[in-house]
């Protein structure tokens, strides 16, 4: 219930907000904040102050502008304190993570008169392991044996200059100038450098290690338990329901989350979500660990009580072996090995996600043996653990501490091809809605090709269902881009949010109509003939681009975008600054920098400059998008999704395609007004607008601009 004592405290926060910063209320802002308050008090508690009915759940699309990190603060944190709850704030990406953690909240945290405590909560990869750090340092069988558990991630040993860097670490970690977090060192470290020295879930021996006392994860893991906000990431977010719920963050059912940039939810969740093995690599590593077992048994095998788990193990995985080499020999006979048109073999997806009965009889064997492999890993792993706590067991303390990582790795391994090969086990009816399952052919560390098989959901609706919205206090989903077409259809059907979630849509304060324009000039031609709009385009550009502003062009296909590059006039090439010659970080730099300079700078980017960059004022005058980015539905998941919606009488294209491509559409036009002063123009180089009769709804959707079409 919304209290009259929090509706003084939220107004209370955001009037004292707005006063020390001078900032006049915005009207979309104040209905975001109402909207949220009102969401999330809607919880029905018992005595304990548990929910008993459906997680109240918001989604709020607020356009660009609005100050959806104040809103959804000042009206959450409040909240969340006077339920006693955890308000864990969610995005998609590493930068709006920092600006929420070093900007956003410390500007809360001052002005307004809210007092609380928050955090960055990042997964135990992004901390140092000190036992893989000692285990490296001291050469150990067990930590090197670790290191080459898989082939595909084997590396050299290490070298002089890596060993000062580890060393240096050691000194810093000693003198309390360093508490562990890779991003907090000092300079760049490398991938192969860091994961020597890193750890896992599966690998870590959590409250038993011995380094417990001083493990930089678990102190920052402690930090969260003390705050009243924690800023992460949806991967983390997901990690940790997957997990069970409360193994990184708090318990989800004391748990309020804000998912801001929430339209990659779905994505994240379907990525998170999808198993998949790979065949050869399968069997080198089922090769290497039966080498780490008989290195193992000699200094563990005395004991009687892991003695007979791993006498049993080698034969399991010698037949494992002989499967995975009879299933190479399977699949060749699934996948086509002609290149398509743009040179990669496409995979073999089987429709309606049903596996033919030849390789559901070896999927059976598969499951079936993974599962012994894993469970007999499982009580060495149990064992292990015991003997890390008990001073009179069987095995010696430190042979357990250092043995337990690649068991535990085995046992990860095990546990994820069991899944795999259970799931295409059962895959011998349809289901509603199916899982993509499909084949892939991929090159191999040793560069020999390789068979990838996958599964993964379709849609995200099932599982984050089940994971999050039945789990969670309460939640809210926020972006500026959730609806598609006018409408939060596409993000229902891909969401799954409770039937009773409330979905809003707040204004921008941008006047859009005297601040920008819409122009769809005279075509000779649309996409559909390539070679001819390519054309057109190199013909039509140096006149809409000029030479004294900032200006963004968008393309839809990398083949295009270069060919434009290469043939345009030496003049506008050496302005323009294109994806792949730089990374985008520093193409952005190198933009601002000639915009300052007062010169005229131009940037050719794809989908990844359509969203999530900010180039406000004199950086972005114009921009132009050289077609409709519509998606080609040929990869599996979105294969398998097209065809389930036509098997349930639907029309993929304009169910899926033509919502997708509106809804980038209106990211890459929101790529234009980034600021209330912003002035410019966006020009769409694509008739079909005009000339079909879905054109009419994107025009609908996007911003409300001035209009000028030929």
């Amino acid at each position: 219930m919304l209290t009259d004592q929090i509706k003084k405290n939220i107004q209370s926060a955001y009037s004292s907000l707005l006063e020390s910063k001078s900032l006049k209320a915005r009207y979309g802002q104040r209905l975001m904040i109402a909207e949220v308050a009102r969401t999330l008090t809607s919880a029905e508690n018992d005595a304990e102050g548990k929910r008993q009915n459906e997680a109240p759940v918001c989604v709020v699309e607020a356009g660009t502008g609005t100050g959806k990190t104040i809103a959804y603060a000042v009206a959450a944190i409040p909240v969340a304190k006077a339920l006693e709850k955890t308000l864990v704030i969610s995005t998609a990406t590493v930068a709006l993570q920092e600006q929420i953690v070093h900007k956003d909240l410390p500007d809360i945290l001052q002005h307004s008169n809210l007092s609380f405590d928050f955090a960055l909560a990042k997964g135990r990869g992004r901390y140092l392991c000190l036992s893989k750090l000692d285990g490296v340092l001291q050469q150990s069988d067990a930590s090197n044996e670790s290191m080459a558990l898989y082939p595909d991630e084997m590396q050299t040993s290490v070298d002089t200059q890596t060993l000062t860097v580890y060393q240096d670490m050691i000194t810093a970690l000693s003198a309390g100038d360093w508490d562990g977090d890779r991003d907090a060192w000092s300079q760049e470290l490398e991938a192969p450098l860091w994961s020597r020295v890193t750890t896992d879930h599966a690998q870590c021996t959590g409250r038993r290690c011995a380094n417990i006392s001083q493990c930089c994860f678990y102190k920052g893991r402690e930090q969260l338990d003390n705050v009243d906000v924690i800023v992460t990431n949806h991967d983390l977010v997901l990690a940790d329901l997957a997990l069970g719920g409360g193994a990184i963050l708090p318990d989800p059912e004391d748990t309020i989350y804000i998912f801001d940039e929430g339209h990659h939810l779905p994505d994240k969740a379907i990525n998170h979500f999808a198993k998949f093995s790979r065949v050869k690599s399968s069997e080198r590593w089922l090769d290497q660990g039966i080498k780490v077992l008989a290195k193992a048994a000699p200094v563990l095998g005395g004991s009687a009580s892991i003695g007979r788990h791993l006498q049993k193990l080698p034969s399991v995985m010698e037949t494992l072996k002989q499967l995975t080499t009879m299933l190479f020999v399977s699949l060749e006979g699934f996948v086509t090995m002609e290149p398509d048109r743009r040179g990669s073999v496409p995979p073999h997806r089987f429709s309606q996600g049903i596996v033919p009965s030849e390789l559901l009889a070896q999927a059976v064997e598969l499951s079936a043996q993974y599962r012994t492999m894993h469970d007999l890993l499982d009580n060495c792993c149990n064992l292990l653990e015991e003997a890390m706590e008990e001073s009179d067991h069987g095995i010696n303390r430190n042979d357990a501490e250092a043995w337990f990582p690649p068991f535990s790795m085995l046992r990860n391994r095990a546990e994820g091809n069991y899944s795999l090969w259970r799931d295409y086990s059962v895959a011998n009816k349809v289901e509603d809605p199916p899982r993509g399952r499909w084949i892939a052919v991929v090159d191999s560390a040793s560069g020999n090709l390789d068979f990838e098989v996958s599964s993964s959901p379709i849609i995200a609706a099932n599982t984050l269902s089940s994971y999050l919205w039945s789990r969670c206090y309460a939640a809210v989903v926020t972006s500026a881009t959730l609806t598609a077409l006018g409408g939060f259809e596409r993000f229902k059907m891909r969401a799954g949010t409770p039937a009773s979630a409330n979905f809003a849509v707040v204004p921008s304060p941008f006047n859009c109509a005297e601040a920008g324009e819409l122009v769809v000039p005279m075509m000779s031609c649309d996409p559909s003939d390539a070679e001819a709009h390519t054309e057109m385009l190199l013909e039509m550009l140096p006149d809409l681009l000029s030479t004294d502003e900032g200006s963004l062009v968008l393309f839809a296909s990398r083949k295009q975008m270069e060919q434009i590059y290469e043939n345009i006039d030496l003049e506008w090439q050496q302005r323009i600054l294109m994806q792949g010659r730089y990374p985008k970080h520093e193409v952005l730099r190198m933009h601002k920098k000639a915009i300052d300079d007062g010169s005229g700078s131009v940037i050719f980017g794809l989908a990844s400059f359509s969203e999530g960059v900010d180039l406000p004022g004199i950086y972005c005058n114009h921009v132009i998008i050289a077609k409709i980015p519509f998606a080609v539905p040929d990869q599996p998941v979105e294969s398998a999704l097209a065809e389930w919606i036509e098997s349930r009488g639907g029309n993929p294209f304009m169910d899926i395609t033509v919502p997708d491509a509106a809804l980038k559409l209106v990211q890459a036009s929101g790529r234009l007004l980034r600021t209330e002063s912003d002035r410019g123009k966006v020009t769409l180089l694509d008739k079909r607008v005009v000339s079909r009769r879905y054109g009419q709804a994107m025009l609908d959707s996007l911003p409300p601009f001035k209009r000028s079409i030929a």
